[in-house]
């Protein structure tokens, strides 16, 4: 009995400081990634802007806008950007929306000026004729999600959103 005794003993000396052991791994481990998510917190990140969004080209079903969303890159490698999804809404309702696949990517250490089409279909704007009364304008906002792929961290996604009055093509752009 006494030599059971004596290895229950020596047994759990070891399985002590296995238990120590990972304790101390585990606070280790807390404190790396409490360092990581500090550092990627307070990392600099791409910005963007809207800059303009303006009537581009009417079609036999649909009116085009074009929406130039100026991005700054701050690193010193190109940034892939895995897709831009876009929403624009008048009188409180979506008016159209979609998604740009793999549009490129950001230049490095220097800003990218990015084209984002915007089609309105012709029955959604005769469905907006109070808004657009006598001025020939509608009220809009426009959101958009770039999602950029950043090294090591991961797809991040920048939220924009702007608020305007876009004007309607006339006679003359229809024939242009």
């Amino acid at each position: 009995m006494r030599a059971s005794f004596g290895v229950k003993v020596s047994l759990g000396v070891i399985g002590v400081s296995v238990i120590f052991a990972v304790l101390k791994m585990s606070q280790l481990l807390d404190k790396a990634k409490t360092y990581v998510a500090d550092k990627v917190a307070n990392m600099p990140k791409p910005e963007a802007t809207v800059a303009d969004v303006d009537f581009q080209k009417v079609s036999r079903d649909s009116v085009q806008y074009l929406a130039k969303v100026s991005v700054s890159n701050p690193y010193a490698t190109p940034l892939p950007i895995c897709e831009i999804k876009y929403s624009l809404k008048s009188a409180d309702r979506e008016i159209a929306s979609g998604t740009i696949p793999d549009p490129g990517s950001l230049k490095a250490k220097d800003s990218t000026m990015l084209d984002v089409p915007v089609k309105v279909p012709h029955t959604v704007l005769l469905s907006l004729a109070r808004d657009i009364g006598a001025d020939w304008d509608i009220d809009y906002q426009l959101d958009i999600w770039l999602i950029i792929d950043l090294p090591v961290v991961g797809n991040i996604t920048i939220p924009l959103s702007q608020k305007g009055e876009i004007k309607l093509p006339t006679i003359r752009d229809m024939f242009a």
